[in-house]
């Protein structure tokens, strides 16, 4: 649509309202409804948002060690603009009109912390190197018929599935609830936000769903928004959707695994496929892998953000915990995918579906593009198991460990610049600080009796 015919949607809509979204560090879409006639006079210039989004937690607990907003500077407003080619009508909200926002300073420059702003950096960069991208995430989620009522009143324990058992690809148990199966796929077609694919996957009420692929900021916006939407479609049903990366030590875990391929400038030609190659592959791409190889225990943060993540990426439950890749192996932390000129991709597995999908796109991105631009070399591929794999080191194992490897890295602030590294550790620490405060029930389980 025209900018024209975007504004005069809005204006003729019955509603006489606008719902505008921002995205916070933890990839949590924060935002509001606001009149038309304040559309109107904000859709050229900016507005402002109150900057508590980048000075609290994801339980809206106020950061004691940030530097970018806090008690110290009042929490003042940031400036934001709206992004009219993010527009959208809601299916489940009468088509009501939705458009997503991004942060910028004074100058109207980009801010650095902003998660969409640093995915456009990015992208950027990639563009000056005389590339483009296709990228896209796919999703693994459990759901159950609880409210968030009912969630809070059984303290979050002993929830219903929405089908039980361990059921993968399985034809029946997508009849058993297919109102919200279709729901799911049918609004976010409508929502744009296209599906490639919908089915369960093994787990009592386990769903996972491919977003069909495209330019980076447009596979992201689209993640962004299914997760979103996936929860609000659930909400009007009687369903939460959780995308908590690990709910049960006894269950698999829930993947946000990015496809990413490397494509000319105008597009047209995927610089990942060398037909020529025994193994289709091209020297771009084994350097495009090398360097995700390199910098991901630099980046790990920004794909395994939580205390949870980390409970998902233990050996032998379908995530990976070694620095490894090959071809179309499920045990690794990168699977190559070769084929046709077409389908030739990079599947990053590590990636949870617990991360924001601008900061795991950008990561993969920058990571990518290091080896490129270093020319760096493809250690040989795993050879089955690649929990066995040890030759290149493993990834950190919990939130600590992984936000002081990003903290001190030279490589990180490289890629993503030291403000955005600086900020980005400082919530990562406050998690990991929150965390340990906190008596477990494992802990009270274990020692209260005997010890």
């Amino acid at each position: 649509m025209t900018t024209k015919q975007i504004i005069d949607y809005v204006k003729k809509h019955p509603s006489q309202k606008v719902k505008l979204a921002i995205t916070d560090i933890d990839g949590i879409l924060r935002g509001k409804y606001i009149s038309v006639e304040k559309f109107l006079s904000v859709v050229d210039s900016n507005f402002g948002f109150c900057d508590v989004v980048f000075g609290w937690d994801s339980g809206d607990v106020a950061y004691d060690n940030a530097s970018y907003t806090g008690w110290h500077s009042g929490y003042p407003d940031a400036k934001a603009r709206i992004d009219l080619s993010t527009f959208r009508k809601i299916p489940w909200e009468n088509d009501v009109p939705f458009f997503l926002g991004e942060f910028i300073k004074d100058d109207n420059a980009p801010l650095n912390i902003c998660p969409r702003q640093l995915l456009r950096k990015v992208l950027g960069d990639v563009n000056k190197a005389g590339y483009s991208m296709v990228m896209s995430q796919e999703f693994e989620w459990f759901n159950f018929s609880e409210t968030p009522q009912t969630l809070h009143d059984k303290g979050y324990k002993n929830l219903t599935p929405l089908t039980p058992g361990m059921f993968g690809y399985s034809i029946l148990r997508s009849t058993l609830r297919n109102d919200f199966f279709d729901a799911i796929f049918d609004n976010m077609r409508r929502f744009d936000v296209p599906i490639e694919g919908l089915h369960t996957e093994t787990g009592p009420g386990v769903y996972e769903a491919a977003i069909t692929y495209g330019e980076p900021l447009q596979g992201a916006d689209r993640a962004v928004l299914f997760k979103s939407g996936v929860r609000e479609i659930g909400y009007s049903m009687g369903i939460i959707a959780t995308f908590m990366a690990k709910i049960s030590e006894n269950l698999p875990g829930c993947s946000g695994h990015v496809h990413q391929s490397l494509w000319d400038k105008s597009g047209k030609k995927n610089l990942f496929y060398d037909e020529k190659s025994k193994d289709k592959m091209s020297d771009l791409m084994k350097s495009y892998i090398a360097g995700q190889l390199h910098c991901l225990p630099y980046i790990l943060p920004m794909i395994a953000p939580t205390i949870n993540s980390y409970k998902r990426l233990v050996e032998g439950a379908w995530a990976p915990t070694t620095l490894t890749w090959a071809v179309d192996n499920r045990t690794v932390a990168l699977r190559a995918l070769p084929g046709s000129s077409k389908s030739t991709r990079l599947e990053t597995r590590v990636v949870g579906s617990d991360s924001n999908p601008y900061l795991a796109l950008a990561a993969c991105m920058a990571a990518g593009l290091y080896g490129v631009k270093n020319k760096l070399k493809l250690q040989p591929a795993t050879e089955g198991n690649g929990y066995r794999d040890l030759s290149n080191g493993t990834l950190p194992r919990n939130l600590w460990d992984a936000t002081q490897a990003m903290k001190e890295s030279k490589v990180a602030k490289e890629l993503f610049g030291a403000a955005f590294v600086e900020h980005f550790a400082q919530t990562r620490e406050w998690e990991w600080k929150q965390y340990q405060r906190v008596v477990t029930d494992w802990e009270t389980r274990r020692y209260l009796e005997i010890i």
